[in-house]
């Protein structure tokens, strides 16, 4: 299933960067998976040449999961090569086995593996709280990241369908709760001598397996926010010349307000926000300004972000034919109102006004 869904990532059209990396991470979730499946049928016993080679695979998670959530909010086609140093523990990792790998007998590594020689045990030990370590260390950088995106997302578009990162939250925050019951485990069983009447590797690799179809799931909905949506429109910045940066705009109080009412104007009389998937950019070449100079002027002017201020004229255009079209069903005229979905809907709308649409209707009619 992992490598379907590796397949089903690398034929995605518009694919970005991230769909590469997921679709890595995804084949290193396999082979790990495949490692333990074979471990577990005396695969190794019979033979023990493999004895190992997935030891060091779980170093790779942390890095790939941190790599994915950072080139979701980068406008980036190739993977920086100062990116590829989060991957040296775990090749440092198969280095350190060289010898282990081409070197010992067949029967010396069954010795190994079942603790009869000692040459490794130290270097288990030392794996066991890298891995453990790594996995939780990018999960919570990773969950920062997520974050990030989300804001990002607030700030430069109307609607969040297939592009917003909440899945992989879920994710992250489901992965940092293994990690952490894998640390209790490790604790529980080399310090306290707590001996477990089940095996809490099948769990774990369990969860990852439920991982594997959640992250291909999502990952293959999800949509690149820098593919085909301008939010770094490069004809755009040639149109405006000098591109303003947000925080050192030098625009007056005189331009600040000549801009928010030709926005106004624009909202009330072209009605923009009937386009599902309007973005800051198609906003901005509409008024023939630049990104920064609209995004500084609605947050300043309209106190809120870019996605809360046209979806509060979508909410209001909503509103309206409510009320003149009573026999049209409220998710007809939610996506007539330029919303994308009926959880959108009611989630943005309960957001602003307090109230469920037909709990705010039957309070208001």
């Amino acid at each position: 299933m992992s490598f379907f869904i590796v397949f089903l990532l690398l034929t995605k059209k518009n694919k970005a960067v991230t769909d590469k990396i997921l679709a890595v991470w995804v084949a290193v979730m396999g082979i790990h998976l495949l490692g333990y499946y074979y471990n577990i049928i005396g695969y190794w016993e019979k033979y023990p040449h493999f004895i190992g080679v997935t030891a060091p695979v779980p170093l790779f998670h942390g890095p790939l999961l941190y790599l994915y959530c950072l080139y979701a909010l980068r406008d980036e086609r190739k993977i920086r090569r100062v990116d590829y140093l989060h991957f040296i523990p775990g090749m440092a990792a198969y280095l350190y086995m060289w010898n282990f790998f081409f070197y010992y007998t067949a029967e010396e590594k069954v010795w190994v593996d079942k603790g009869e020689i000692n040459d490794f045990s130290t270097f288990s030990i030392l794996l066991l709280v890298a891995i453990l370590t790594s996995g939780l260390a990018y999960t919570i950088l990773a969950f920062r990241l997520t974050m990030q995106h989300k804001l990002k997302i607030k700030q430069s578009f109307s609607y969040s369908e297939g592009i917003s990162l909440q899945w992989l939250r879920n994710c992250i925050f489901g992965i940092g709760l293994v990690f952490l019951a894998a640390i209790i485990v490790f604790l529980s069983r080399g310090w306290l001598n707590i001996s477990f009447t089940f095996d809490p590797e099948l769990i774990f690799y369990a969860i990852l397996i439920i991982f594997i179809f959640y992250i291909g799931y999502f990952g293959i909905r999800h949509e690149h926010i820098f593919v085909g949506n301008g939010l770094h429109d490069k004809q755009q910045k040639k149109k405006i010349a000098p591109e303003i940066k947000y925080k050192n705009s030098g625009m007056n109080e005189a331009m600040v307000h000549w801009i928010y009412q030709k926005l106004l104007s624009c909202m009330e009389e072209e009605k923009p926000y009937l386009s599902p998937k309007l973005t800051l950019a198609e906003l901005a070449a509409r008024l023939n300004v630049s990104v920064n100079q609209l995004s500084q002027v609605i947050n300043q002017q309209a106190g809120v972000n870019f996605h809360d201020f046209v979806n509060s004229y979508r909410i209001d255009a909503f509103l309206k034919s409510a009320k003149e079209n009573k026999n049209y069903s409220l998710l007809a005229l939610a996506l007539d109102a330029g919303f994308n979905s009926k959880s959108s809907f009611n989630y943005i709308f309960k957001k602003q006004k307090g109230f469920t649409p037909s709990q705010y209707l039957l309070k208001k009619m």
